[in-house]
């Protein structure tokens, strides 16, 4: 099998790429490790900055974002019972979507079948070879049998435990990496959301995030050890401890019901350099990890696959490869900003074990110069809604 890019991981990134790349008349192959239900049943944050929704209706799949999609014009800090908004609007001039990102992934998904398009599933043992070279091909199994492509360039869409990364030699890549000490416990749960924005909330007790999926449907997270399991926390304890971290007005609206899922996600940075090695390129979690705080991951993601995208497009119809040439420079420019985001905001409001009293003053001070500083919370506003591609 032939064909111009092997895309490797077919989640958002992969196919969102794909889809781009189809509207130019560019011809890639998706390669997925599990199959596409398995896929959309990954539960994963869905607040989808300005620049990803531009990319979305840019592949053609804006539509049932634009209809379903809740928009906000900003968000809720708090500290204990006191609290303040963060106006995206007033500060922007524009918000951001809150739309699953296995919606995301289903819209992709729907629009690569509608059209024909080529995605493999049940793949195994990909390996990457000659990506140094002008002859890069991709082996994988399937059923026991082992298959070629050949192709022009690679797209390593696969996420941190994938092969992309680990193809590039240990002499080239550079990795950058900080470990938080706590998780987030997170539960989703059929019930309508506590508020209409979202709350960050930092509290003696440790930070909590209330979030939505849609008006029946609600994400919420709590601060937790490392060393806890889902199984530890029942649904009563959850509730309980989530309501003594957010604002009272907040905790005695809140309405409770029985999770639907629930799991703990650790935190960390992580970022590798270069994103390109010859004709393999790194998008994604493949090359860089935020903590959840900031809704970072997907749309750092979605720059990362602008900037592939457009250096693919202009290789193939304007014969310049000056894209390709500077997009590991460009997409890193752009990560470690992210990077820089999410750092900010996990330290700004989470607890850490080793805080002294003088860490927690410094920590409130910083809250409170971001709620009375309209200079600050247009800096927050401007990193949250986006920064410009």
């Amino acid at each position: 099998m032939r064909t111009q890019v092997v895309i490797i991981g077919g989640g958002p990134s992969g196919l969102l790429l794909g889809q781009l790349l189809h509207t130019q008349g560019i011809d890639a192959v998706v390669l997925e490790r599990k199959t596409r239900d398995y896929v959309l049943s990954r539960i994963r944050a869905g607040i989808l900055e300005t620049g990803t929704i531009s990319l979305m209706h840019q592949a053609g799949v804006g539509a049932r974002l634009e209809a379903e999609g809740f928009v906000h014009d900003g968000t809720i800090i708090s500290y204990g019972d006191e609290e303040f908004t963060i106006n995206f609007k007033e500060h922007t001039d524009t918000s951001v979507v809150v739309y699953g990102q296995t919606e995301v992934t289903r819209d992709l998904y729907d629009a690569r079948e509608a059209a024909g398009l080529r995605t493999l599933f049940n793949v195994e043992q990909v390996e990457i070879h000659g990506a140094d070279t002008d002859k890069a091909y991709v082996t994988y199994n399937v059923c026991g049998e082992t298959h070629r492509i050949d192709c022009d360039f690679i797209a390593g869409c696969d996420g941190f435990h994938g092969v992309s990364r680990q193809t590039i030699p240990l002499s080239v890549r550079r990795e950058y990496e900080k470990v938080y000490p706590f998780g987030w416990l997170g539960i989703l749960s059929e019930t309508p959301p506590v508020n209409d924005e979202l709350i960050y909330a930092a509290s003696e007790r440790g930070f909590a995030l209330c979030s939505m999926r849609n008006a029946k449907l609600s994400r919420y997270y709590i601060q937790c050890s490392l060393s806890d399991k889902p199984e530890d926390w029942t649904d009563e304890a959850f509730w309980q401890e989530l309501k003594r971290r957010i604002p009272a007005q907040h905790a005695e609206k809140l309405v409770t019901g029985p999770s639907i899922e629930k799991s703990i996600a650790p935190l960390r940075s992580f970022v590798t350099e270069p994103m390109r090695w010859g004709r393999l390129f790194l998008c994604g979690d493949a090359a860089h990890i935020v903590p959840p705080t900031g809704a970072k991951g997907l749309n750092t993601a979605a720059s990362d696959i602008h900037y592939l995208f457009e250096g693919l497009k202009q290789h193939y119809l304007e014969n310049n490869s000056a894209g390709l040439e500077t997009y590991s420079e460009k997409a890193l420019a752009r990560v470690w900003k992210a990077e820089r985001f999410s750092w900010w905001m996990t330290n700004l409001l989470h607890r850490f074990p080793d805080q002294t009293e003088f860490d927690l003053k410094m920590q409130k001070a910083d809250i409170d110069f971001l709620r009375s500083n309209k200079s600050a919370q247009s800096v927050m506003a401007q990193n949250y809604i986006g920064l410009p591609y």
